[in-house]
């Protein structure tokens, strides 16, 4: 009996613009996390299939974060080509 041939997960460059809160905390399966500022956007790499979790922080000296969404880096626009 085959067994199916699993795919490795492509890493894929995405972007991700915040001009709503005044800090979004990008929390990736991983442990890591990007910040993105009010009116400013990063570029990032990430696994396809992988969750990200958007975190609204309003201050910034409180662990009080708010979870916005959870998106699958898929779901990101992708970053222009450099």
């Amino acid at each position: 009996m085959n067994s199916p041939t699993t795919q490795k997960p492509r890493k894929l460059r995405k972007q991700y613009s915040n001009n709503t809160y005044p800090l979004v905390v990008l929390k990736f399966e991983d442990g890591h996390e990007i910040k993105v500022y009010q009116n400013t956007g990063k570029v990032f790499d990430g696994w396809s299939g992988e969750t990200v979790k958007l975190m609204a922080v309003y201050d910034p000296t409180s662990k009080e974060w708010e979870l916005i969404e959870a998106r699958k880096v898929d779901a990101f626009e992708d970053a222009p080509a450099s």
